[in-house]
């Protein structure tokens, strides 16, 4: 996913791994105040679920808005994935 996000591929710079606050998410472009969540399979466990869900109300609290992704989706649906994140960085 990252190939397809580098630079400014889509027209907006995408940062991988970066840190927000307490945070670190896997993709984000700050322009567009858009965090990218890639989940793999411990994402589904109820601890788990219970914590993303934290991050993400913190995460809008600062103004980001959050997508998720699996991991599943990300390698098996690529084109899919970037379209939607192109959809959601031209509104």
């Amino acid at each position: 996913m990252w190939q397809q996000l580098r630079g400014e591929a889509l027209g907006v710079k995408f940062n991988r791994q970066h840190i927000i606050y307490d945070f670190i998410a896997d993709f984000v472009c700050l322009e567009k105040k858009l965090v990218i969540e890639v989940d793999g399979a411990y994402h589904f466990t109820d601890s788990q679920i219970e914590y993303d869900a934290y991050r993400t109300d913190n995460l809008k609290q600062f103004g980001f808005r959050v997508i998720r992704f699996t991991n599943e989706e990300v390698i098996n649906e690529t084109n899919k994935v970037i379209s939607t994140i192109k959809e959601i960085i031209t509104k």
